[in-house]
Formats: C-alpha cells, structure tokens, sequence
C-alpha cells in the first residue's frame, strides 16, 4: 500500500513516541560511580557492521552519529547498559524506516523544509540567533520519515467517551486537587526599602497593593501587578512556602528575605481541595488513553516487524560490551 503526502496535523501524535524510540533528545545521566570508558570514536571499529535491514547497511560509524544526535553531550557518560538500550531503539529505528520506504511513505519537499525551520528556531539563542544545525540532514530527514510513519499508523486510535469516563471512575485519586493558592509578590533589593513599601501597605486595598507591585517590585511578575501564579505545597521554596499558606485571602504578609531579595506577599485567593469533575478531567484522560494506545501499538507493530523482515545486528562488532536488555 502506498501512503499520500497530503498535507495534516501528523506531527502531534509525535510525543506519543518519545519515550518510547527516543527520537530527539534523549538525555541520559549514568548514576554515579558507574561510568565506563568507552572507545567509541575508535577509528578501527569504525567501518564494522553493526546491523543489516534488508540490504542496508550500518556500520559503528553510523550509530555512533546517531548517538551523537540523540544524547549530545551526555555521551562520554554513558554506560554500557545505556548504550545497549540505545542501540536497540537504533536498531528498531532502521527497521521502521525500512518498513517506511517499503510502503511508500515519502517526505515532501515543504515537509523537509517546515522541519528544519522547527528545529532551527528550537535551537534558537536568547539572542535570537539560530546557530547552524549539527546533525547530519539526511539522517535527520530519515528520523522525520519514521515519524511520519508511526504517525500514519496510530491515526486511527480513538478514546471514546465511555472509555474516559471508566476511567475516571477507576482513578478518580488522580483528580483530587490538593489546597493551592494564589499568591502576588512585591520583591525589593533592600530591607529598608521593603520596609518603607510595607508601611504604606497598611490597610491599602487591592488596587494600591497592584500599582506599587508595577512601580516598584523587581519581580518578574511587576507588570501583571505582582501577580505570581497558583501554587500547591512543594512548589515554592520551602521558607517562602511557610509565610504564605499561614495568610488569610487577602492578608499581606511581613518582610521575608531570601536569596532573591526582600518579599512582601499577598494572599490572593485560597483554593479548597477539590475533586475535579469528569468533565473537567475528560481531556486529560483522553490525552493519557491515546498515548498508552500508541504506546502499546507501535511496541506490537515492532514486534511483529522484528520478527516477519529480514535483520540481523552484529552486536559483536560494538564499541562497547553489548547488554541484551529484556522488555521490562
């Protein structure tokens, strides 16, 4: 069968693989103390095949760009069980691109091009500027083809409406919203000049509380009137944590310092636990459902391909103790 190049939304599903193939950015720390040494760039071993799908060719050469691409600067501390799992998501790679091209599966020219643009601007500095691509294109265009690929493959999975609802039924602790607030900040350089601003504060309404936030707070929320967010226990440094869940909506707190400086708060609005309702939840849900669908389509898929098409990894001729990992 062949697959049309028509123009959709195919790079969504994307995420859903991410953790699975480790497609962009796979940032893997070893534990401490169990670094290895490895001679991966060893120009001998270079040119040895490490894998052949049905008539192409991969040499040590070639995975050791992919790893490149994939765990930038992470490489030097990875460890042999970490190469060993990067090499089967290699392996499971080339089998899908194969199984790609077999299809027909192809990439337009303004597929290639919105591509690189996307990649070019997530690359892009605080500056502004794009600093070239390292990463070979075709290798990048050939991971962009299995993509599309896996796309195309799960873009018949649906979660419907029933589906949700069992299982928000079956895990409702998952909606349960703890006690949060919302909470405005005044932040200033010195304690005398915190000092100065809370004076003014006493028995101020809201109104006054937001005007000097935007005139004198050097928090980055000053031009939102102080305004910082909703936050739950745990997500705000622990000293500041205290001061603010002990107020009362509405109440302003004391001068508290802290390594950025000289906090006034303000207690907003106080959230109650709450259960978050079906519908309120519904979309997450379905969200979570389709992933663990995909999920579990593409690991089926690649079982089946690993054992139906022609392959064959001379995990030997690695750069490293190759470690066969079992599916967990």
């Amino acid at each position: 069968m062949r697959y049309s190049t028509e123009r959709r939304a195919w790079l969504v599903p994307l995420m859903i693989f991410a953790s699975l193939l480790c497609f962009v950015d796979c940032r893997r720390q070893s534990p401490a103390g169990e670094t290895e040494a490895f001679q991966l760039d060893d120009p001998e071993k270079q040119k040895e095949i490490v894998l052949e799908v049905e008539g192409a060719i991969y040499t040590n050469a070639d995975f050791t760009k992919y790893l490149k691409d994939s765990v930038g600067d992470s490489l030097k501390s990875l460890t042999g069980a970490a190469l060993s799992r990067l090499f089967d998501e290699f392996v499971d790679e080339k089998i899908l691109l194969k199984r790609a091209q077999n299809e027909g599966v192809s990439l337009s020219e303004d597929e290639k091009a919105a591509y690189l643009a996307k990649l070019k601007s997530a690359l892009r500095t605080e500056t502004g500027e794009e600093p070239p691509l390292e990463a070979d294109t075709a290798a990048l265009y050939d991971r962009l083809l299995v993509q599309k690929f896996l796309s195309l493959l799960v873009k018949d999975i649906a979660a419907d409406d029933q589906e949700v609802a069992d299982y928000y039924e079956q895990h409702k602790s998952e909606f349960l919203q703890p006690e949060r607030v919302q909470v405005s900040q005044i932040l200033l350089a010195s304690e005398g000049q915190a000092s100065g601003v809370l004076d003014k504060l006493k028995n101020a309404p809201e109104e006054e509380f937001r005007k000097i936030a935007r005139a004198e707070s050097a928090g980055p929320e000053a031009s939102k009137g102080g305004v910082m967010g909703v936050f739950k226990v745990g997500q705000l440094p622990s000293e500041l944590e205290k001061v603010v869940f002990s107020l009362k909506e509405g109440e302003i707190s004391r001068v508290v310092e802290s390594t950025y400086g000289y906090h006034i708060f303000r207690l907003d609005k106080k959230f109650e636990p709450r259960l978050l309702t079906a519908e309120e939840a519904g979309q997450s849900i379905r969200t979570k459902l389709l992933e663990q669908k995909s999920q579990q389509a593409v690991s089926a898929y690649l079982a089946t391909l690993r054992k139906t098409m022609d392959w064959k990894s001379t995990t030997e001729n690695l750069s490293f103790p190759y470690q066969r990992i079992e599916n967990e």
